[in-house]
């Protein structure tokens, strides 16, 4: 096979395995939240908490992967992961207990850290050794073509059938795509080489970076997931919004679907940092236009910001981590998604608290965008991070010379 087609056989299992794995598994319950709020009396509180195990779930799925080194184990999981996908969509259609669909919740979590750290790892491990520019845009628009596929999906189904069945729809889906996650992602090569013979060296962060880094990563991860879990319900709540919910989460994975590789091209042009700090100060438009400006239009305009930048800035920093630890890069990825999954799993708690009290998830998303503008603060530190550490670098290596 020419070496680039088989860049996009295995970039094209990493869209299948987020298609499955973050797109049904996960995302599948955002459209279907009204319907299930209505047809199967699931509550506004439980709502809240079934998102939070499902990034408990996540969160579990960071803290193992940051502790493998072992390329053909996480190989192992991956796959693994990729049946459990399947697995917790059916269990959601099976039952209507909440017991049941926590569990289900929790596994789709653990699914979607699989696909996106361990899966996303092995593809960025096999680019840098085949020699590939170590760009993952292609591998993320699996994200946004799940989100808008299952928005568009539920609208289509909602008209015939009720939640159980969709949910059984999704799972047959999920089955079909499962086998090119499986089969088109070759095992792992474990040798310290690339395929011309260049070593691959891991070049690590400062600890003050990563510490900062990190930080910045949780504001991102409570920012993201209250617009990911509750945008329908939010705008369904809105003033004569009522049944556009599905419409602006389909906006949102359309802007998605593309977005990584506009930001692969941002990067390349201005720096990895600069690129997230452009896409944090965005992400805080898109929040906030649905509930500040009001309207149809306000909501779709803020979907389409949110949608185009929050894959950019999961997938610009798992990039940048896959580039200072090319030999292990789903270790510093997993690291970060601890930070980005104890802020999931703590937003959407505090969101469902809002909403019991105040009858809507609404100021869900002003907490999401105060949290965003104390990232945009922590990504400026890091700007001067760097930049001292690079000084300081250059200062050295003219030293020696």
């Amino acid at each position: 096979m020419l070496p680039q087609a088989e860049r996009i056989k295995v970039l094209s299992a990493g869209i299948f395995s987020l298609i499955l794995a973050v797109g049904i598994a996960r995302f599948a319950y955002t459209p279907l939240l009204p319907i299930m709020q209505q047809q199967a009396r699931l509550g506004i509180s439980a709502a809240g908490w079934l998102a939070t195990f499902n990034y408990a779930g996540y969160l579990s799925g960071a803290l193992i992967a940051s502790q493998i080194n072992d390329l053909h184990l996480k190989d192992k999981l991956y796959r693994t992961g990729m049946v459990l996908a399947v697995l917790s969509t059916i269990m959601m259609g099976v039952s209507s207990n909440l017991f049941i669909w926590i569990i289900s919740r929790y596994i789709a979590g653990l699914s979607s850290a699989a696909a996106m750290l361990l899966g996303t790892g092995l593809i960025l491990n096999w680019l840098i050794r085949h020699n590939h520019r170590s760009e993952l845009g292609m591998h993320f628009s699996g994200l946004g073509l799940g989100i808008a596929g299952c928005a568009a999906a539920v609208a289509f189904m909602s008209q015939s059938l009720d939640w159980r069945e969709q949910w059984f729809v999704f799972s047959a889906i999920g089955c079909l795509v499962l086998i090119p996650a499986l089969r088109w992602l070759p095992a792992p090569d474990s040798s310290a080489l690339t395929t011309s013979g260049k070593a691959m060296e891991d070049n690590p962060p400062s600890a003050l970076f990563l510490k900062i880094f990190m930080a910045a990563y949780f504001c991102a991860g409570v920012g993201y997931v209250v617009s990911a879990t509750f945008i329908v319900a939010i705008v369904d709540r809105l003033p004569g919004l009522a049944g556009k919910g599905t419409l602006v989460f389909f906006a949102i994975g359309i802007a998605a679907a593309p977005a990584r590789i506009v930001w692969d091209l941002v990067a390349r042009k201005v720096g990895d940092l600069n690129a997230l700090l452009l896409a944090a100060v965005l992400q805080i438009g898109g929040i906030l236009l649905p509930v500040a400006v009001g309207g149809l239009a306000a909501a779709i305009a803020g979907a389409l910001l949110f949608g185009g930048t929050f894959i950019g800035m999961v997938s610009l920093v798992l990039t940048m981590a896959g580039r200072y630890y090319p030999t292990r890069p789903a270790k510093m990825m997993g690291k970060m998604t601890i930070s980005y999954g104890v802020a999931q799993i703590i937003a959407p708690a505090i969101t469902a608290w809002f909403a019991a009290h105040q009858g809507g998830y609404a100021s869900g998303l002003y907490l999401a965008a105060g949290a965003m503008t104390i990232g945009v603060g922590l990504l400026l530190m890091l700007k001067i991070i760097e930049n001292r550490e690079t000084t300081q670098l250059t200062t050295t290596r003219q030293a020696d010379t």
